[in-house]
């Protein structure tokens, strides 16, 4: 943090001067040749031109490097509760990387087209095999694959989706629940 009066240098130039205002992270400096100038705060750097020593100790924050050192705690995770009669559902993972030895050659909506059309093949699957619950692993990306699958299974009457499992995919899985008709 750079205060008023400081004697600050400018990185990546030869430039020394002193703190004339700091305002959010825009910085004003006089420079040693009187001129005046603004740079962003992390275009500088704070110069001790003091020997004094406790000048120097009284500048350290001790509570802070004491935080920084701490030991992190161990997060907990709870784990998944699975029902006795719960079978795993099928997981089947989009990303093209799994799907084709070498992606090069391939553009962006051959790379979609791949993807959507591998997951409505699994879907079809699992409808004629009255498969109850499937799972596509589509990552986060910027979601244009997980938009083009939603499209996709919002087109089924018999099919439901949501989300995957958070702990288990994170944000990156789509649940996929086929309605069996009787």
């Amino acid at each position: 943090m750079l205060y008023k009066g400081d004697k600050v240098s400018v990185l990546d130039e030869a430039i020394n001067g002193v703190v004339l205002s700091v305002k959010d992270t825009q910085v004003t400096i006089e420079t040693e040749d009187g001129f005046t100038m603004a740079f962003a705060a992390n275009e500088l750097i704070k110069v001790n031109n003091t020997s004094n020593l406790m000048d120097t100790i009284r500048r350290i924050d001790v509570d802070k490097i004491t935080k920084e050192k701490e030991e992190p705690k161990p997060r907990s995770f709870v784990k998944e509760r699975k029902e006795k009669y719960e079978t795993s559902a099928p997981e089947f993972d989009l990303h093209i990387e799994k799907l084709v030895a070498n992606k090069r050659g391939m553009s962006n909506y051959d790379i979609l087209t791949l993807q959507s059309e591998t997951a409505k093949r699994h879907i079809e699957f699992a409808i004629k095999n009255r498969i109850p619950k499937i799972v596509f692993i589509h990552g986060v990306g910027e979601g244009v694959l997980k938009s083009e699958l939603d499209f996709l299974l919002g087109r089924y009457d018999n099919v439901v989706f949501q989300d995957g499992n958070y702990q288990k995919y994170g944000q990156g899985a789509t649940e996929v629940y086929i309605k069996q008709n009787k």
